[in-house]
């Protein structure tokens, strides 16, 4: 029987990223419990994606100290399938049909009873009427919902996701939304990218702010109203505090 972790599933301390000589990510510290949502904001070139590849393990970071689930992850790439990383490319296949597709990822990770899972996570996304559709068929929003079906297959303990709302109408965002509930609720963790302000109140329980790499502001979204968060996003969070 696996061993049950107790405590935060993810900590970052001082964590670095250079690639060549930019650095990316500057001393970025903080920690996730199980059941819970964190949202990162910041300009473009802040480091959010960077941040999302080094902790999903896609790439390894130059300095700090990274732990998943209780274990340290060393100095190098490290993958588990216990996370997952939705980035800017959905990784399917234009040729494919969306259940083809999902089954394709689903053998892949060696899920058991892949079939029945993939109806599952169609059926989340409420892609189930287009399943055997070619993705190239698919309107972006839709792409996004078989991306988002994708990174829910393995049912996995923390989703990364990078501008999840991305092409999303009303419906994929009230339909997302509801998602991101239910993975709370079952004690899962997601942290997510995000430059709107409105979908991170909506979501998340806490918000940090990450600027040139660093990590400079952070709040839970219950003591935070929406205009505060509207000014530390055009850069008083000098005067918000932390």
């Amino acid at each position: 029987m696996a061993k049950e972790i107790t405590g935060p599933i993810l900590r970052a301390l001082t964590l670095c990223k250079t690639i060549g000589a930019h650095a990316v990510l500057r001393e970025v510290s903080f920690s996730m419990e199980r059941g819970s949502g964190l949202a990162i904001m910041g300009p473009n070139g802040a480091g959010k994606s960077t941040l999302l590849k080094v902790l999903s393990g896609l790439w390894a970071p130059s300095g700090g100290e990274l732990w998943r689930f209780g274990r340290r992850i060393g100095d190098e790439t490290s993958s588990d399938q216990r996370v997952v990383l939705l980035g800017h490319h959905s990784f399917l296949y234009p040729s494919l049909t969306a259940f083809e597709n999902l089954l394709f990822y689903a053998h892949l990770w060696g899920l058991r009873k892949a079939r029945q899972r993939v109806v599952e996570v169609l059926r989340q996304v409420d892609l189930l009427w287009a399943q055997n559709d070619l993705l190239q068929t698919f309107s972006r929003g839709m792409v996004q919902r078989a991306a988002l079906a994708r990174v829910l297959l393995a049912d996995a303990q923390l989703l990364l996701l990078d501008e999840p709302y991305t092409g999303l109408d009303g419906a994929g965002r009230q339909l997302l939304d509801r998602i991101l509930g239910d993975q709370k609720r079952t004690g899962r963790s997601f942290i997510l990218a995000s430059h709107d302000e409105d979908d991170v109140m909506r979501v998340a329980d806490a918000v940090a702010l990450l600027v040139g790499g660093r990590m400079v502001w952070w709040s839970y979204t219950d003591k935070l109203r929406p205009e505060q968060l509207q000014r530390v996003c055009r850069g008083d969070y000098d005067k918000e505090g932390a």
